[in-house]
């Protein structure tokens, strides 16, 4: 539970993964709707506010040249010194009604009324702090609630998002699985109609399925083409065991074992491509198991078994398995080889470049070693190697000594037991 965990919730911290895009993306677009909605009803607003105030001062203005008119008496503000002088140009200079917002203090707004009377300037002024403040409380409330509608709806965005993310996610563990060699891997479980994600999943599965076709014609064709080989070449090793014995004869013989060689694994391979290879296992001692397959080999090789380790195995097969890796050693490394035994882990180490990078990446590819350096073969010993450590359910591990060589190392499974 706890890697699991720790999986959901690196997923759910990860800014750049599409859910988070998503959410971004709804958050900017209801920040775009709230922030024009915003300014129209602001400017809406205080359009109406403008107008009340205008209206207010018409009405008032009318009212003060009423009693100008009866009384002679001017209002209160119709003294120009206290009519801001551009207003009080503009009304002497048109004798006409003339409304002007004076905001030149924020905190106390007016709404300036003017007009001409037989020269003299009435003036009113209406108070407009009261709209104003309420335009900016209306602006305030309008910033809360698009901020509560977005605490709401990234969330939900999130969410939401979540769908599709699951999906892409399944595609992509299927396309890992299929990279790792799993070609019934399928994202595909019934049907899902319509959208891009459906077509990525369809795309997926038909690649895997064309890898699969291709794979299984593929080894069809090595196993029928090993099986046609294997009669002929059976009468040219008996026909080169009856030539008399010359330079050329030995040569002869030489390449015949090479193709028996050839033939053989191509077989092998076939057998452990269709999956019918079953292990019998046991408990065996690996120190001498080890020492046998190495003797067998009649390679040079130096031993060392720590202990006296025991391992649950099919011994067949781990000889196999270590004559491969001794002759890889031999035949694309440099001497001096070491064999170490240690537990149930069996190292096989030369001297020599080392694997290619290539090989470290991607695993060992038929037919190729890799690198000129590594000398020439068919690249099918690692190959059947690593067929036979899945088979007996072990592991095995490429990589290259700090100070030169290349290591093959089998991780054994079973009991073990330490010697003195």
């Amino acid at each position: 539970m706890g890697p699991a965990i720790a999986r959901t919730a690196r997923g759910l911290l990860n800014w750049r993964s599409l859910r988070w895009k998503i959410a971004a993306l709804v958050a900017m677009a209801s920040c775009s709707v709230a922030l024009a909605v915003g300014v129209l009803v602001h400017q809406s607003t205080f359009e109406r506010s403008m107008s009340l105030g205008r209206d207010r001062g018409f009405s008032e203005l009318l009212a003060a040249v009423d009693d100008y008119r009866r009384t002679g008496t001017a209002p209160a503000h119709a003294d120009p010194a206290e009519i801001p002088p551009v207003l009080l140009q503009q009304a002497r200079g048109t004798g006409q009604y003339i409304t002007w917002y004076d905001d030149r203090r924020p905190d106390i707004p007016w709404m300036w009324a003017v007009q001409s009377v037989g020269g003299q300037a009435l003036a009113v002024k209406i108070d407009m702090g009261p709209e104003i403040r309420s335009l900016r409380a209306l602006d305030r409330h309008i910033v809360m609630a698009s901020l509560a509608v977005l605490a709401v709806v990234v969330p939900l965005a999130a969410l939401a998002a979540e769908l599709p993310n699951r999906r892409l996610r399944r595609v992509a563990r299927t396309a890992r699985r299929i990279a790792g060699g799993d070609l019934d891997a399928r994202s595909m479980v019934g049907g899902r109609g319509g959208d891009e994600i459906t077509d990525i999943s369809a795309t997926v599965d038909l690649m895997a399925d064309s890898l699969r076709d291709r794979l299984l014609s593929e080894q069809r064709f090595t196993a029928n083409v090993a099986h046609e080989l294997r009669t002929p070449l059976m009468g040219l090793v008996i026909s080169a065991e009856l030539l008399p014995e010359s330079e050329a004869t030995e040569l002869v013989r030489g390449r015949v074992r090479v193709l028996r060689t050839l033939v053989e694994d191509l077989l092998e391979i076939s057998r452990l491509d269709a999956g019918v290879e079953r292990a019998d296992s046991a408990l065996v001692p690996l120190g001498r198991v080890v020492e046998e397959s190495v003797g067998r080999t009649g390679l040079e090789v130096q031993l060392t078994v720590t202990g006296d380790p025991v391992a649950d195995t099919d011994s067949r097969r781990l000889d196999r398995i270590i004559a491969n890796l001794v002759a890889n050693a031999h035949y694309h490394g440099r001497s001096p080889v070491e064999v170490t035994v240690n537990g149930t882990a069996i190292a096989v180490r030369d001297h020599g470049p080392g694997f290619p990078d290539e090989l470290l990446a991607d695993g060992p590819q038929r037919f190729r070693t890799g690198a000129a350096e590594r000398g020439q073969g068919h690249g099918l010993g690692l190959i059947i190697a690593l067929g036979q450590a899945q088979v007996i359910g072990a592991g095995l591990a490429f990589a290259n000594a700090p100070d030169g060589g290349a290591i093959a190392t089998l991780h054994l499974r079973g009991d073990t037991s330490s010697g003195g």
